[in-house]
């Protein structure tokens, strides 16, 4: 268990100032955006512990949705309540949306988004070397005895390599946790546990966010008339439910469907709308509000593709609070009873496990223009190109690295060097 340190709470401006720095500097995906949450609330400013921003992420990992965009909304809970939770969820999703819809509308108009995505580019490579450093920080601080190490490793060898679905991953792992109580793990729970919260309580916060999320969707549906939009509402409703494993599970079941069976994409509009994703702060699941946006935009022109990007944002990301709001006051009762603080405990550790096939995931497709998958039958193993390496790529990550790693600079000069670097490095290749 990690051991509990003093915690430090902000007033609520101050809250609102670094949740809207989280906002627009959270680049590179779900791995990238724990990684920055833990740098800025846990590391920096010690609003939560270790064990609690822990317990939180693998709390949040059993969630069906964006994982990133969970834990922001329970930090946000956790320190102020309800209107924490609001402030923190609006803001880590409303600066990369708004950007993403600007991004469309580029994209709509002429194709491409120019400098902008050079910019985008550098900033990733050094957001891949911001996420290995949390990749190692939770380790050391999750990864205490040797069976949670031999459980990452499994972890990791069992989603990079066999593709085992992520909630297979986590209940083997939680079983295990469940049936092996250690003594150690007993000694740190405390005698005196939280009381479970009232059920009328829990049963009035689904109430009111079911009808948050279901009301406008129904009024488009059965008042107004608006068949695309209401179809794009319980389209994204229904990934809000049934996708565990986080945005990168939400993206597979997504892109199948979106261009296979409802024909609103095509294959290379699909891959567009993730790269522009994978660029923009926020969260990565934002490329369904691209998705929305095409949609309504081939449709019925540019108002509608406007209220298609809203409709997808609203059905994707209304149920993450709805999920937090009702759930995350269970966790510290959760916690509180050994065998499954134990289940909690292996979880996290497969998820250190899943948080490193992320990274390697993210880093081939970052330094590797081409990729392939080796197909053994039981096995798939990503394998880069290595003719395909971008050394532009590359070496602005390793300047990033040694400016990050011995250098110590700030978070906002390292993003800055590296989107700066892209521009130059593209304009330097149009030369």
């Amino acid at each position: 268990m990690v051991k509990p340190t003093k915690t430090v709470r902000p007033s609520l401006v101050d809250s609102a100032r670094i949740w809207g720095k989280v906002g627009l500097l959270s680049f590179g995906g779900p791995t990238a955006q724990i990684a920055l949450m833990h740098r800025l609330i846990v590391a920096k400013r010690r609003w939560l512990n270790e064990s609690e921003f822990l317990n939180a992420l693998s709390f949040c990992m059993l969630l069906p949705g964006p994982e990133a965009m969970q834990l922001a909304i329970y930090t946000g809970w956790r320190i102020h309540g309800v209107s924490g939770g609001l402030i923190a969820g609006l803001l880590f999703v409303l600066p990369g949306a708004f950007i993403m819809l600007g991004l469309g509308f580029v994209y709509v108009t002429f194709g491409t988004v120019g400098l902008i995505g050079a910019a985008f580019l550098g900033l990733k490579a050094a957001i891949v070397v911001i996420v290995l450093q949390a990749l190692i920080r939770l380790a050391q601080k999750s990864l205490k005895i040797i069976e949670q190490w031999i459980i990452a490793a499994l972890g990791f060898v069992g989603i990079f390599i066999f593709a085992l679905p992520f909630p297979l991953i986590v209940g083997l792992s939680a079983l295990y946790g469940f049936t092996s109580i250690s003594a150690n793990t007993k000694e740190a729970i405390s005698p005196k546990a939280p009381t479970l919260p009232k059920a009328k309580d829990t049963i009035k916060t689904v109430s009111i966010w079911i009808c948050l999320w279901w009301g406008p969707l129904l009024t488009l549906d059965l008042i107004l008339e608006a068949s695309l939009l209401a179809q794009i509402g319980y389209f994204f409703s229904k990934l809000a439910v049934v996708t565990f494993g986080g945005a990168y599970a939400v993206l597979a079941y997504m892109a199948q469907d979106v261009v296979g069976q409802l024909h609103w994409l095509t294959p290379a509009e699909m891959m567009d709308g993730l790269g522009l994703a994978e660029t923009t702060p926020g969260p990565l699941i934002l490329v369904t509000e691209f998705v929305g946006f095409l949609a309504g935009f081939k449709t019925a022109g540019l108002i509608y593709g406007i209220f298609g990007a809203v409709i997808a944002l609203w059905a994707t990301f209304i149920p993450c609070f709805l999920w937090i709001f009702a759930g995350a006051s269970y966790l510290d009762w959760l916690t509180q009873q050994p065998r499954l603080s134990g289940a909690l405990a292996s979880i996290m550790a497969a998820v250190v496990g899943v948080i490193a096939n992320l990274f390697a995931w993210f880093a081939f497709h970052l330094f590797f223009d081409k990729t392939t998958t080796l197909d053994l039958n039981i096995a798939q193993i990503l394998v880069p190109h290595f003719a395909s390496l971008d050394l532009r790529v590359t070496l602005i990550a390793i300047i990033c690295a040694w400016l990050a790693l011995w250098r110590r600079v700030g978070l906002l000069w390292l993003l800055g060097f590296a989107g700066l670097a892209g521009i130059l490095s593209s304009m330097m290749t149009i030369a």
